[in-house]
């Protein structure tokens, strides 16, 4: 019989990520356009030092990323990414006991950093890129699966649905078909229902709201609408400006089954997560 236990367990890479609460995962952009912190962990040591300060503030995930995904970005090839994302990589995995999430499409660099000692692919197109579900699969690594239509460069240009909970969950059911004919079980599968990404504000907000309904696809879900520009809009505040928004949905989220909650501020979420958790587990 399957233990309760094992249910919550995922393995990522030499490490486990025990699902039965909420985690916090730190962004680590080493991209020198990112729409927040474009180029400031370009260097190795500065994104060592952050990727350090951040598991000293309670992140048990390190998201690595080396192509911006910004609306409007431009597209980098796979050497220049690999290139950006592999050092950190390894560097992390060696200095620090933490579990290394790389942000990528791309095969070359999924396969490398898991060589390299990453414990978890982030996609945010869902390994459609060539080759990707096959390079996936060959890591043996569990994948998240993000919601987007288009590409960042064209993504905002004119999102329409009609019903947008129910559209981004057939997406993400159709993308686990996929992964499950190419070998990786839905056990190894993380969702993202892709706030910010092709979507209008009153998508993201209708969205949020209903999230629960995601549920019933039967697998974590990951948060990530830290500093995005659906709180700028909602509040009318600029990216440097967006804290306390970011925090309101990391709370929300975290309420409505979050498991994985993708943000910049980490040791602020890290307080929103354990005191929401010190309430639900009171007399």
């Amino acid at each position: 019989m399957t233990s309760v236990q094992s249910l919550t367990r995922l393995p990522c890479g030499n490490r486990v990520l025990d699902l039965a609460q909420t985690h916090v995962m730190g962004i680590l952009n080493v991209t020198p356009d990112s729409f927040s912190d474009g180029g400031r962990y370009s260097q190795l040591d500065a994104a060592l030092r952050h990727a350090e300060a951040m598991v000293l503030a309670g992140a048990t995930l390190i998201d690595v990323g080396g192509e911006s995904t910004r609306p409007g970005a431009r597209a980098v090839s796979p050497l220049e990414e690999l290139e950006r994302v592999a050092p950190i990589v390894e560097l992390i995995n060696r200095e620090l006991d933490v579990i290394i999430s790389v942000d990528t499409s791309t095969p070359a660099v999924m396969r490398e950093t898991a060589r390299l000692g990453a414990g978890l692919i982030n996609d945010v197109r869902s390994l459609r890129r060539d080759g990707a579900l096959d390079a996936a699969a060959a890591t043996g690594l569990p994948v998240c699966l993000m919601h987007m239509l288009g590409e960042p460069g064209d993504m905002q240009d004119n999102p329409q649905y009609q019903d947008v909970t129910r559209e981004v969950g057939e997406f993400l059911a159709e993308r686990m078909d996929q992964c499950a004919q190419a070998g990786i079980p839905a056990e190894r599968i993380i969702l993202d229902p892709g706030f910010g990404f092709a979507k209008t504000l009153q998508h993201n907000l209708s969205l949020f709201k209903h999230m629960e309904a995601l549920h019933t696809l039967g697998r974590p879900l990951l948060v990530g609408v830290s500093r995005k520009s659906m709180i700028g809009h909602a509040l009318n505040r600029p990216v440097g400006e967006r804290l306390h928004g970011g925090l309101a949905l990391a709370a929300l989220a975290s309420v409505k089954g979050a498991r994985i909650l993708r943000v910049h501020d980490v040791a602020e979420t890290v307080d929103v997560v354990r005191m929401i958790a010190a309430v639900e587990s009171a007399e």
